[in-house]
């Protein structure tokens, strides 16, 4: 459960066409039953500074959705919204609504503990624990209370083959995590947030720091993974968000300027400033 005797609430619907993205492409075509989160005229604030100026747009269930943008549109925040991490920064304050499964993640009652579980992170720079390899995928499921060894032996396993990452490291289980290669090291970060078996993973530039070899991996295992997880990627590398997206948003100064399926907003945008900014005339 989300958070004790959080009250119903009916999703709303999502605005289409001229109502909210008349400057900003159609809506995508995504049903209120494919919605897991609906971010609803979402405002966020840095002290008195409008960080995310009004952002609405749906997240569909098992599929990739990308935000992308030149550095300091607000991308990062928009994704730190979804599970209540900007909680963690003083003086900030934020309007509107997230919803998820159609409860609003910012009502009082809820259990922000729980949320994170249930909407997992990944981000930019790999950040394993100065533990072992078995300890860090373990490390969610003992907050959460797992003690049983096979349970836990079994869900280590299965998170680090899920991550592609099981052949490469079953022999070394109790060697430290910080051995392992960048690359290694985000898959096992991946693997530490699948453990606890969230609904959705949020992903802060996975790959800014990996080669190209550890990036083609990580793209090739969001694939696999949106097929049980909805994944929502912050992303500065364009043909990235063009390669693994179904979704893509363009966000500029906080606005969200267009959002649509990922092969429409490249191949025909319906804003100039898109346009301007995938053709490189920017950003």
């Amino acid at each position: 459960m989300l958070a004790e005797g959080l009250v119903e609430k009916e999703l709303p619907k999502m605005a289409t066409g001229s109502e909210v993205f008349e400057t900003r492409g159609s809506a995508p075509d995504i049903s209120e039953q494919e919605h897991i989160l609906s971010i609803n005229n979402l405002r966020f604030y840095y002290g008195s500074t409008l960080a995310i100026k009004g952002v609405t747009l749906p997240i569909a269930k098992n599929r990739v959705t990308a935000f992308i943008g030149p550095s300091g549109c607000g991308k990062s925040t928009l994704l730190r919204c979804l599970n209540r991490m900007n909680d963690l920064i003083e003086n900030t304050r934020i309007e509107g609504q997230v919803l998820f499964r159609g409860k609003d993640i910012y009502a009082p009652d809820v259990n922000v503990t729980e949320l994170r579980r249930e909407i997992g992170m990944v981000f930019q720079k790999s950040n394993p624990f100065p533990k072992s390899i078995y300890d860090n995928v373990a490390f969610g499921l003992r907050i959460h209370g797992v003690r049983g060894r096979s349970r836990l032996d079994r869900v280590v396993e299965e998170s680090l083959k899920g991550v592609a990452l099981w052949d490469e490291v079953h022999d070394r289980l109790n060697s430290s995590a910080l051995a392992l290669s960048g690359g290694q090291q985000q898959r096992l970060c991946i693997a530490r947030a699948i453990a606890t078996e969230p609904d959705v993973l949020l992903m802060d530039e996975p790959c800014s720091a990996l080669d190209p070899v550890a990036t083609s991996k990580i793209e090739d295992l969001i694939g696999e993974l949106k097929k049980r997880y909805t994944i929502v990627i912050v992303t500065h590398n364009m043909q990235q968000a063009a390669r693994i997206s179904d979704y893509t948003g363009f966000l500029l100064h906080g606005e969200l300027v267009e959002f649509s399926p990922t092969d429409k907003l490249f191949q025909n945008p319906a804003d100039k400033r898109t346009d301007d900014y995938i053709r490189g005339r920017f950003g």
